[in-house]
């Protein structure tokens, strides 16, 4: 049984994830759907739940001790065998020397947090199966941090979340387990739209072609793909 485990699940680009996992083409063959996300996307997450057929869970994502008590919820219906940590977030708008340090806490608990309790409750699991594949959202400006002027907490915490990923790969490889990164650019969502309307949304990277990408991961197509960071940058 294929049971992929994603949080953030309610959001644009785990909605989406979800939505392509179920879909015919989709290289992942997913049975299985846990979606999480935070009690205040209870109700988009039941609708999404209930379009993939899944399961929803709300907690805290960036509490250790909320994510190891919905992961017994969880694993009734199985361990997972695949995962999409999507949950995280923006914060920014001013120079560092200027603002305090919210953003920086805020961004580290949003973005670090979140993937690193999610995989400390998801690797015993797959590493004791002996398989399983782990995609985490990362972002371009990893690579290029100075594109993240105004907004240098959310740069770093997204580099921690790849450096994560990369360093938990190899641990993990042995027992037959995958985890890899993408980065993308600007996502064309309805809040990035919304928040930059003089932008040209054509040369974001579509929910869709994210989406696709982290199936592809997650899928046997990629079983030679372990501790990869992939630019998913689109146009932008």
């Amino acid at each position: 049984m294929r049971h992929v485990l994603i949080t953030g699940a309610a959001g644009a680009l785990g909605a989406a994830v979800a939505r392509t996992l179920t879909a015919e083409q989709s290289r992942s063959h997913i049975e299985q759907f846990s979606l999480l996300d935070v009690p205040q996307s209870r109700d988009r997450l039941d609708a999404l739940a209930k379009d993939v057929r899944g399961r929803a869970f709300v907690c805290d994502l960036s509490s250790e001790i909320e994510v190891s008590r919905i992961m017994r919820d969880v694993t009734e219906g199985g361990a997972p065998t695949h995962a999409v940590l999507v949950a995280g977030g923006w914060r920014g708008g001013v120079p560092l020397h200027e603002g305090g340090a919210g953003d920086y806490h805020d961004m580290f608990r949003m973005n670090v947090n979140t993937v690193y309790y999610a995989l400390r409750a998801i690797l015993p699991l797959m590493v004791a199966a002996k398989g399983g594949s782990i995609v985490v959202i990362g972002s371009r400006v990893v690579e290029r941090p100075w594109t993240s002027t105004g907004a240098a907490a959310y740069a770093a915490s997204k580099s921690a979340v790849v450096t994560l990923a990369q360093t938990i790969a190899q641990e993990v490889l042995p027992f037959g387990v995958r985890v890899n990164a993408i980065m993308p650019s600007t996502l064309d969502t309805p809040a990035n739209r919304k928040a930059m309307p003089d932008a040209d949304p054509s040369r974001w990277v579509s929910l869709e072609s994210c989406a696709g990408v982290i199936d592809f991961l997650l899928s046997d197509d990629a079983r030679d793909i372990s501790g990869a960071s992939i630019p998913v940058y689109g146009r932008a």
